[in-house]
């Protein structure tokens, strides 16, 4: 999926994360004009609360904290895995699944742990963006739809894509940055963001 080709002449916006995995990916899908700052690139070292008990729900709070406490408009995102065998899960718990250290291998291990004997391996990423500009809070949906395999898989990316397979058989971590960005529940999101700026905005 492509971003709209005409560029977006001057904007700046604030990224409200500090995942350094994720403002690259992000940086990849940018057209030509726009500047994308992480919170870092703006002082702001500490973690975001995301108390929420949806996908929905911790993207809001990421992005009103950006407007509320740092008087900045900006976007903020938040991304789960959703299992179907798994009612769900690991949904808003996915970066901390096997717990509060946050290790992918960990999460990723404890996953297929679970899995075992699942013959239901229906999964999706969904990642929600939201954008906060003087109030006005809107938001932008992408869902990426595949499997979970029964290895990991490939060595790029970053989460769960090692074990996130695709209709190609392939794992997202057996993508390139450049692949992976093409066709992303992060890529979808962001484009459809693109495309209300560009009817909204500019």
């Amino acid at each position: 999926m492509g971003l709209p080709e005409k560029p977006v002449p001057g904007m700046n916006l604030i990224f409200a994360t500090g995942n350094q995995n994720k403002v690259r990916e992000i940086n990849l899908l940018v057209p030509p004009g726009i500047t994308v700052q992480s919170l870092s690139e703006i002082g702001f070292l500490d973690d975001l609360e995301e108390t929420s008990d949806t996908i929905e729900g911790n993207s809001l709070q990421k992005a009103l904290f950006l407007y509320n406490n740092l008087g900045m408009d900006g976007f903020a995102e938040d991304t789960g895995l959703e299992v179907e065998a798994l009612n769900g899960e690991p949904g808003i718990f996915s970066a901390r699944y096997a717990g509060p250290q946050k290790d992918p291998n960990d999460n990723m291990d404890l996953l297929l742990q679970k899995m075992q004997g699942q013959m239901n391996r229906n999964a999706r990423f969904r990642t929600v963006i939201t954008f906060v500009k003087g109030g006005e809070i809107n938001q932008f949906e992408g869902i990426l739809k595949g499997v979970i395999g029964h290895e990991k898989k490939g060595d790029h990316g970053f989460g769960y894509d090692p074990v996130f397979m695709l209709d190609n058989g392939k794992s997202l971590a057996e993508l390139s940055s450049d692949q992976k960005a093409a066709i992303s529940h992060r890529a979808i999101a962001f484009t459809e963001f693109m495309k209300f700026l560009r009817k909204g905005y500019i």
